[in-house]
């Protein structure tokens, strides 16, 4: 007969405790496919918006900040005050998860998500009501930021609770496929828009192009998901009483442990994404003295480069475990990234474009087996209760300021490997979390 393993002997009680809660199941998942895909693939639209802001932060900055010396700082500065609204949208939509559905808090934050891309794509510029219009980016972009705070913990939830065991870390890992593959449709909109239309045109109204084309993305899935199945463990908690009033409240008593493994690994996850991919185009731009058209080029080859290693990395999670890749590319973190970022101010495209890559695909990495490794964490009475406090704090910190605290940085310094710095120190901190964290991957043995 088969069943999954048993729990390694040398965890402490309260790590035994946690574990039993994270073993899978011998059930058959009655989540039809097309949810599936519809949940790994909706990914697309949250990562294309906010990769979008920073691929456009040159334009923006010119467009709604032109009267300040320091307008790429300002609209730097703004994404990372946005960013202290994803922890709110994560306890909210986290706790809704947690006792009303996934598929109800998705349809939730995909709605608010596509009202704030419409609202940020018809602002009115500061040519034309003045400094109000750098407040009412920025507002947005909270709102943007507290929608985007539940969305991705919610898919990842979904997608584990309908996956087979043995498929978690592939089919989870298609969702963080899906979100590069929005940043790398941000890249692609954004790089067509300057590539077909002047740089008078582009600060006049063409920046708003990629903004309306996202709302309407957003739209798409939110009708899409309509159709979705609920996941089959929260029809089971619910069938059986055993929602939780505070899902929240029960994560922190209950599995602390959990929220700080959780951290950990988004730690890692948010700064390579955001200081080695996303803060790439202004890298190049300021730092390499690269055009926006070169920037985003490079930019572009490296988002595909994330989405082709990505699945992969998810099948090597649930072929060797989480821990051994997680701790494979945390050791990666702490000796590439310096050396990449100097690379990448090389006069020459094939060699700016190679680093830019590998960085991308350390990146991605994180983020295919981060993606299954977090959700384990905790129990499904409060999956997204834990994932909230875990993940998404660590994003704020790691994700939200990492790269005005990259650029400030390399004003500093004068140093282009500077922002490496920021990605090793975080691997090094990290990794003995990593090395001593249980393995949470499903293994099927004989019983007799």
């Amino acid at each position: 007969m088969l069943a999954f393993g048993a729990r390694p002997s040398c965890l402490l009680p309260d790590d035994r405790e946690e574990r039993a809660d994270r073993l899978p199941r011998i059930l058959t998942p009655s989540v039809p496919r097309t949810s599936l895909a519809i949940a790994a693939f909706s990914t697309v639209v949250e990562w294309y918006d906010f990769t979008l802001y920073l691929y456009l932060a040159p334009v923006l900055a010119r467009v709604f900040f032109p009267a300040s010396s320091h307008s790429i700082v300002v609209v730097l500065a703004g994404f990372a005050l946005a960013y202290l609204m994803r922890p709110l949208g994560a306890a909210f939509f986290g706790h809704g998860g947690d006792r009303f559905g996934r598929r109800r808090t998705m349809l939730w934050s995909m709605e608010l998500m596509a009202i704030a891309m419409l609202a940020t794509g018809l602002l009115p510029t500061s040519e034309r009501i003045g400094p109000s219009a750098g407040a009412l980016l920025m507002l947005l972009r909270c709102v943007m930021a507290f929608s985007v705070g539940g969305e991705y913990n919610g898919v990842i939830a979904y997608l584990l609770e309908g996956a087979r065991p043995e498929r978690r870390g592939l089919l989870t890992a298609m969702a963080a496929a899906a979100s590069e593959i929005g940043g790398l449709l941000a890249v692609a909109v954004a790089a067509a828009t300057t590539a077909l239309l002047g740089e008078d045109d582009v600060r006049a109204w063409g920046w708003r192009i990629p903004f309306l084309v996202g709302a309407v993305l957003a739209g798409g899935v939110w009708f899409a998901r309509r159709a979705m199945a609920e996941s089959p463990a929260f029809v089971e908690l619910q069938r059986s009483g055993k929602t939780l009033a505070n899902p929240l409240g029960e994560a922190l008593r209950r599995h602390r442990t959990g929220v700080l493994r959780a951290f950990s690994i988004s730690a890692l996850g948010s700064i390579t994404y955001y200081v080695g991919i996303t803060y790439v185009p202004t890298f190049l731009s300021t730092t390499a003295q690269a055009t926006d058209r070169i920037a985003l080029l490079i930019s572009t080859a490296a988002a595909v480069a994330v989405v082709v290693v990505t699945p992969f990395v998810g099948w090597a999670a649930d072929v060797f475990g989480r821990r051994p890749v997680l701790v494979a590319l945390a050791v990666c973190g702490i000796v590439l990234p310096s050396g990449l970022f100097a690379l990448m101010t090389s006069p020459h495209l094939p060699a700016a474009m190679s680093a830019a890559m590998l960085l991308a695909l350390l990146a991605g990495g994180v983020s295919a087996v981060g993606a299954v490794a977090s959700a384990e964490q905790f129990p499904e009475g409060n999956r997204l209760s834990g994932l909230a406090l875990g993940n998404t704090g660590a994003t704020v910190l790691f994700g939200g300021f990492a790269p005005l605290a990259a650029q400030l940085l390399v004003d500093a310094t004068g140093w282009a490997s500077s922002p490496g710095i920021l990605i090793a120190a975080t691997a090094l901190g990290v990794l003995p979390l990593f090395w001593r964290m249980p393995e949470t991957r499903p293994q099927r043995i004989d019983q007799s």
